[in-house]
């Protein structure tokens, strides 16, 4: 609940609007486990909290830890069970947190093991909220990005996202800038015009993958039902409405969307946009076939997009030694 649904609700029950943001302080910036932790509320009023409403604690099940860089890859049961995983990586500019929306996914990208076994379920705000509040707990430091790019499709679970994002930013919250929340999406065209039209100051990422819409057809089924050109013109719009650069995910697969003439198409389709391109060295996964390109393959794309004056990184890896590909851990796991 917001701050404003929660006054709501302790009035029905004869309390103040002010233990709305107590409560909530209690929730989400000292992050309780138990409605007894609550000790500026009466007696009565934790006793009717514990009979009228569920704190959303994930169980632990696995921590992998890198040797070479210190990410953290988690493995959490939600309440009914289910298994979802989140990633801690370490960078100079702070703690990001990378998190999972659903449980599964039914994008079935050629090359993710997120997708392998289909979707369950997606998370509510709070199982979301709830991942980054363990990981903080863990490593006993604040968590100052967040990137919904984990297993799951955001904007397949849209009205839970944005609530999750105006919980997470909340000042009487773990205040976290929207400026420092990226969100993920393969491309679904309605919702990334919906929020555009809400004007928040996350970053977009599409997970773009190929320069055409027939190599996208081969790797992204999503592809089938959002064109690429209408995907494109769904970005332009994120960025003329919100002001905020895009960001493309490029993941190089070898033989497949690695090749000169990919690099000159992806080139066409980014030119004179002010976006930056993440290039990522594909995470071989052992039950799909694809593999990654060679460094200099990697290091040659990259300088046939800056030659073209197109912002592009190429990912630091992270977690190479455990289970860092998306979805890896919860599918070995199940």
């Amino acid at each position: 609940m917001t701050i404003q649904e929660l006054a709501a609700f302790l009035e029905n029950f004869g309390e103040k609007a002010f233990r709305a943001r107590q409560i909530f302080e209690w929730l989400h910036k000292k992050q309780v486990h138990q409605f007894d932790e609550m000790t500026n509320l009466s007696k009565n009023l934790r006793a009717m909290l514990k009979e009228r409403a569920q704190l959303v604690i994930l169980k632990r099940v696995e921590v992998q830890i890198s040797k070479q860089d210190g990410t953290r890859k988690y493995l959490f049961a939600l309440p009914d069970g289910n298994i979802i995983e989140s990633v801690l990586m370490k960078y100079k500019h702070g703690n990001s947190v990378c998190i999972s929306s659903q449980a599964g996914c039914r994008m079935a990208c050629r090359f993710c093991a997120s997708a392998i076994g289909g979707l369950v379920r997606s998370l509510r705000p709070s199982e979301m909220l709830e991942q980054i509040y363990q990981i903080g707990q863990d490593i006993g430091e604040r968590i100052s990005h967040v990137v919904v790019m984990g297993t799951g499709e955001p904007l397949d679970n849209y009205d839970n996202l944005l609530r999750f994002v105006e919980l997470l930013s909340e000042e009487h919250g773990l205040h976290i800038s929207q400026r420092n929340i990226t969100v993920s999406t393969c491309g679904i065209v309605p919702k990334i015009r919906a929020l555009a039209d809400r004007k928040l100051q996350i970053t977009l990422a599409l997970s773009l993958h190929a320069p055409s819409q027939e190599k996208r057809l081969q790797i992204m089924p999503v592809a089938a039902k959002y064109d690429l050109s209408e995907v494109m013109k769904a970005c332009d719009y994120y960025f003329a409405k919100t002001g905020r650069r895009m960001t493309f995910e490029y993941s190089l697969i070898h033989g497949v969307n690695d090749t000169d003439a990919d690099a000159r198409a992806l080139c066409a389709l980014l030119g004179g946009k002010n976006c930056h391109v993440n290039l990522i060295p594909v995470n071989p996964v052992k039950e799909r076939s694809y593999e990654q390109p060679d460094h200099n393959t990697t290091i040659c794309f990259k300088n046939k997009l800056e030659k073209n004056k197109i912002n592009v990184t190429i990912r630091r890896e992270l977690g190479r030694d455990i289970d860092g590909a998306c979805g890896q851990l919860r599918k070995k796991y199940l």
